[in-house]
């Protein structure tokens, strides 16, 4: 199911650590940061902090520059994004400046946790989400019910732990402050968990005053039938490859990549590369590889069509390729229509193989549009 695109922010001190153990807030960032970070917030659609967070730091979590916030009515927008919040208990001081400032606010916990936030009359909409919280039913409904595109999550340390070891988060934020803390009890801004294989990908470093951002994104794929941020982010570049194939009345623009799982790109390729006519982008990208590569065994391939099951151009379709190489997981965002084949079924044919297939429909637009002139969209 879709998500919005998550975005995570911290500030840390050079061993790593959100705050001390004082009375008062530990302050990282310098005011050209805090201008940065309100420029984010500004840009988003949700702004989402913990309860440990409310209860540490009493945040407002507003835009602060009356520019930013004019521009964004004059965009159509609300003035402020969406405040949301995350508690398990429903334990909630209702006096928190959370709940009287800014614009809409939204509380997400279980069933038991929403009685009590309903007794203490928080004022917010409250969304139970069965037992125990539920991070992909969370997003999911932040996209479906309240149309969140971009959600910015300013912390605690918990729930940044939680969304990138569900491999949920589509980028990091992060901000290093030069000074130290020192003390164990102090919070980190990631705890113990399962995280996923591989190096993240950094985007952009940025000197801020006395401090540094550093943006990342993560690289290495999912392993199971859910789709990961590193997942879309590698089935949107296939999405992308499928724009620059020559347009053709016969057959299908398509993109392809293959990952390793460490989020290492072994190859990638497009149709009708190098003048092929019958080229098809799932067979391109795998003969750039080596099929002696132990890493195929646990490889990706990102297809923006479905690999195919059939074709008249040669003699094995792109699926049974891709099960030739030993590759054991397909992400792809449109399954192949009957334009030229009659009941198409490549993720049968992958699954009756020993495959996974994941389809991420939030991707099929863009995998559509290069070929738009065979479907009429």
């Amino acid at each position: 199911m879709p998500h919005p695109y998550v975005l995570l922010s911290a500030a840390v001190s050079l061993d790593g650590y959100l705050d001390d153990t004082g009375p008062e807030r530990l302050l990282l960032s310098s005011p050209a940061d805090f201008d940065r970070v309100d420029e984010v917030r500004a840009s988003v659609d949700a702004v989402l902090v913990g309860a440990g967070t409310l209860r540490a730091d009493n945040p407002r979590l507003l835009v602060n520059s009356p520019e930013r916030r004019a521009a964004r009515v004059a965009e159509g927008r609300p003035e402020y994004p969406l405040k949301v919040t995350v508690s398990g208990s429903g334990d909630l001081d209702p006096a928190a400046r959370f709940w009287h400032t800014g614009g809409e606010k939204l509380l997400y916990t279980t069933d038991r946790g929403a009685e009590r936030a309903r007794a203490l009359g928080l004022a917010t909409d409250v969304v139970p989400l069965g037992g125990e919280l539920d991070w992909r039913r969370l997003l999911e409904h932040l996209h479906d019910v309240r149309g969140v595109r971009r959600l910015m999550v300013e912390g605690g340390g918990l729930i940044h732990t939680q969304l990138v070891t569900q491999g949920l988060a589509d980028e990091l934020q992060l901000v290093v402050a030069p000074l130290f803390v020192g003390d164990p009890e102090a919070p980190r801004l990631f705890g113990p968990g399962s995280y996923p294989a591989g190096r993240l990908r950094l985007l952009e470093t940025r000197q801020i005053g006395d401090v540094v951002l550093m943006r990342y994104e993560p690289t290495a794929p999912g392993t199971g039938a859910t789709a990961t941020a590193a997942d879309r982010h590698w089935l949107a570049l296939a999405c992308e490859l499928a724009s620059r194939c020559t347009p053709s009345r016969t057959a299908f623009s398509v993109g392809a990549v293959v990952v390793a799982a460490d989020g290492t790109e072994l190859a990638r390729g497009h149709s009708r590369e190098g003048g092929d006519p019958v080229a098809h982008a799932e067979e391109v990208a795998l003969a750039g590889t080596d099929p002696t590569d132990p890493r195929l065994a646990t490889a990706t391939v990102y297809s923006s069509l479905e690999p195919c099951a059939r074709r008249a151009s040669r003699p094995a379709s792109c699926s049974r390729l891709l099960l030739d190489a030993g590759v054991r997981r397909v992400v792809t965002a449109w399954r192949e229509p009957d334009t030229f084949v009659t009941d198409a079924d490549g993720s049968g044919l992958l699954t009756a193989g020993g495959a996974t297939v994941v389809v991420v429909p939030e991707l099929e637009d863009r995998a559509k549009a290069p070929n738009a002139h065979l479907t009429g969209g």
